[in-house]
């Protein structure tokens, strides 16, 4: 037996019982020993994650060790450190056929659309590991998070020297700006809070930070020598915010939004036409992704020590998850430990 936190239904936790469990052909159990916290878990217990059904084991940003496995040809051994690639995709839709595994037609998110990794062991398919050996548990279980900002700038087709804005200083906005000033950008974080911003400053290296709350237009078109940047993350989640994001793209810019909101979306043509604005989503992350995350942390770009803010143990999760979503917490990242 081994044990397991399910969200039962919004705003609900209960901690089971459960049979381990049983390998396939083509999978490795996997010993979890590292589980982060990210905005799809905190929506998933508010009961406002899109796609997304009760009940549901959380958790797919995740670390741990492969216990056993069943792959007649593999290159993992037992006792490998592993993180787990979470999108599980069809392999044969449109999307699949181009490589865009990340937005298959047919997507099954460990933690989203089927039971994730708040649990003791888990069964991956060998496909959807990727070594950590030469990492530690706690970065290996950032890489997930990381890699939906490194997606999304690779989206972007950054130059150097160009001006990125990122609206949204959470975990995943902090990734983009981070991968933004590694791909040569200067770039430009936007938030409310301060003391998030300054973090921004220090942690990512960002070049400018504006508080939303001060005429942010005027403030970044001077940044920019009123041009106004030509690419524009937003990493929000917040309707009114992806509404708006248009006004700091500069004319032939380009907008991506990374972050999901269970709502409509809409800004006026004429604004988008006269820019001739090119607008990208962007979606998960691919295995590419994943692998350059991990280079960059084994080549010491990415802080991890000050990125994870709390480290809780699996026991305690129930009782201290909703803390987490307060803002006088500061957090940043928090990790389950096992």
């Amino acid at each position: 037996m081994m044990k397991s936190i399910m969200c039962e239904q919004p705003n609900r936790f209960i901690m089971n019982d459960v049979e381990e469990p049983t390998l396939k052909e083509g999978e490795a159990l996997i010993r979890i020993r590292r589980i982060g916290i990210c905005g799809t878990d905190f929506h998933a217990f508010k009961g406002r994650q899109p796609f997304f059904s009760y009940p549901r084991i959380l958790g797919h940003e995740l670390a741990g060790e492969i216990v056993n496995i069943q792959a007649e040809k593999s290159n993992f051994a037992i006792n490998d450190q592993v993180a787990i690639i979470p999108y599980l995709e069809c392999g044969t839709c449109i999307a699949c056929r181009n490589g865009k595994t990340n937005c298959c037609t047919e997507l099954k998110v460990l933690g989203v659309h089927t039971d994730g990794g708040m649990q003791e062991y888990i069964t991956v398919p060998v496909t959807h590991l990727m070594k950590t050996n030469d990492i530690t548990l706690d970065q290996a279980a950032t890489v997930e998070c990381f890699s939906i900002g490194a997606h999304a700038v690779r989206r972007a087709e950054i130059s150097k020297e160009e001006f990125a804005l990122v609206i949204g200083a959470g975990p995943i906005g902090l990734g983009v700006m981070k991968f933004a000033k590694l791909a040569g950008a200067k770039v430009i974080a936007l938030d409310m809070n301060e003391k998030r911003l300054e973090f921004c400053k220090k942690w990512a290296d960002a070049d400018f930070i504006v508080n939303a709350s001060d005429n942010p237009v005027e403030e970044i078109k001077q940044i920019t020598g009123g041009q106004f940047p030509t690419v524009v993350f937003d990493v929000t989640g917040s309707a009114n915010s992806m509404n708006n994001a248009y006004k700091y793209v500069a004319h032939s810019g380009r907008l991506v939004y990374v972050g999901l909101v269970q709502a409509d979306v809409s800004f006026p043509d004429p604004e988008f036409h006269k820019r001739e604005m090119t607008l990208l989503s962007s979606r998960n992350a691919t295995r590419e992704d994943f692998e350059y995350v991990s280079q960059m942390i084994q080549a010491g770009h990415i802080d991890t020590d000050a990125y994870i803010t709390s480290r809780t143990p699996f026991e305690e999760i129930i009782e201290k998850f909703e803390t987490f979503m307060s803002p006088e917490s500061n957090t940043i990242k928090a990790m389950i430990t096992l």
